[in-house]
């Protein structure tokens, strides 16, 4: 059964919690991970890149000069690609509008976060505590007890079950920590995170929703 310290916002142990094996004690797979990694960074592509193309540019109504005789290159347009700068041809083969956001089923984004979770348990990057409660708005709190727990030099992943005014004023200025709530557990925010810092009621509600 794999165990991790249950601790208090003093650092001190409390006890020792199990965690469920089917959650942080599988076997990992990677395959599944790194296509709910990807899928995750498309879901944050726009796609709203775009230029024009010779159909949608102004002008070029007629040849710009006639065949022979002048001494340049013949040419039929100036919308046509070649006819770049403040004339303003048309681009060829550039960005257009569209869609990056891909497809993973239900059952393959569980195992995904399974898997994350489990290497962080590997890597004893998890820590517990019975709850983050803190008694002023202030960042220099939020950090104190960063400090206190001995992580305020890494990047952080606050997991809590419900939010307070406190904690999420106190926390939004801390450039290396992410606050979420635990039914927004997501593969891009464990992986990319040192130490996944969770209440003890949202290890919980983690557990239940993902058994």
């Amino acid at each position: 059964m794999k165990k991790v310290e249950l601790l208090n916002l003093k650092g001190e142990k409390v006890k020792d919690i199990n965690l469920n094996e089917e959650i942080f004690g599988i076997t990992p797979n990677n395959n599944v991970l790194n296509d709910a990694i990807i899928l995750s960074m498309a879901s944050l592509r726009q796609g709203t890149h775009k230029t024009k193309n010779r159909s949608e540019v102004s002008g070029g109504g007629r040849k710009p000069w006639r065949q022979k005789g002048t001494g340049h290159a013949r040419q039929g347009s100036i919308r046509s690609v070649q006819w770049v700068g403040g004339v303003g041809g048309g681009r060829y083969g550039t960005p257009v509008p569209r869609d990056y956001s891909k497809k993973q089923n239900r059952k393959e984004r569980q195992i995904a976060i399974k898997t994350a979770l489990t290497e962080k348990a590997n890597a004893k990057e998890i820590m517990v505590v019975e709850n983050i409660k803190l008694s002023t708005p202030k960042t220099s709190e939020m950090i104190k007890t960063l400090e206190v727990l001995k992580i305020a030099d890494k990047k952080v992943l606050l997991v809590v079950k419900e939010f307070d005014d406190n904690l999420i004023l106190a926390s939004r200025n801390i450039q290396n920590l992410v606050l979420i709530l635990a039914d927004e557990i997501n593969v891009l925010d464990i992986v990319g995170t040192d130490v996944m810092l969770i209440t003890e009621d949202a290890i919980k509600y983690v557990e239940e929703v993902l058994k």
